[in-house]
């Protein structure tokens, strides 16, 4: 798993497909695909969705957790975003619906110590984010796609979507946020991955250069 970062170094670059048509929608180095690839680190998490909670903790006045019907009475929104793997596809246009981080926000009274936000998922994962990144008009925590319910495979019951940052941003199976006045590495920031990830910047890797890409994710399972 750790080895990740490494693997994709070695990895031959795609053709470029940011061209004209596409003006700066496209990010560099990705490869456009109407496909929904599936890509994670160990086991699919099985959810009792009565046993189910979400925590919000750290810099905060007050921790709260919420249950699983808690949170879906909360405000909901449609967001339509394109979104950008760090293996280097891209898809448009996907559909998600679930409950925008600023929404959230406002039933806490965070502390003006909190900087960022460490994104706690199972297997143990977890991401770092900004506060302020968190704030867009587009950051959603997403219960559905297409429609649809999330599927296990897509971070049923519940995933983060930060759209202008690489995918890997978008934890799947997100369990809780800790909001903290300093940054520090999650999981794959830990392994070689980039601390911040913004995609249209090719912000794949810590200290490398930029034309790093993979093309692993042609051979995953998909929707």
């Amino acid at each position: 798993m750790n080895n990740k970062a490494e693997r994709l170094k070695q990895m031959a670059p795609p053709a470029p497909q940011n061209g004209q048509e596409y003006g700066d929608r496209l990010p560099p180095g990705q490869v456009l695909t109407e496909r929904f690839p599936i890509l994670h680190e160990g086991e699919v998490p099985e959810y009792d969705l009565s046993v189910w909670d979400f925590k919000l903790f750290g810099e905060v006045e007050q921790a709260r957790s919420f249950n699983f019907d808690e949170f879906m009475k909360l405000p909901r929104t449609k967001v339509v975003c394109d979104i950008h793997c760090v293996t280097r596809w891209s898809k448009f246009d996907t559909e998600w619906e679930g409950v925008l981080f600023k929404d959230l926000l406002k039933l806490l009274d965070v502390k003006p110590t909190a900087n960022y936000v460490m994104v706690h998922a199972d297997n143990d994962y977890e991401t770092n984010v900004p506060l302020e990144d968190l704030m867009r008009d587009d950051v959603l925590l997403a219960t559905h796609y297409n429609g649809e319910p999330l599927t296990k495979k897509h971070g049923f019951p519940m995933r983060l979507i930060v759209p202008h940052l690489y995918f890997w941003k978008s934890a799947k199976w997100i369990r809780g946020f800790e909001f903290m006045k300093e940054d520090r590495p999650g999981f794959w920031e830990q392994n070689g991955f980039h601390l911040y990830g913004d995609a249209h910047k090719e912000q794949r890797f810590s200290g490398e250069p930029l034309d790093i890409p993979e093309d692993e994710w042609v051979h995953k399972d998909f929707d």
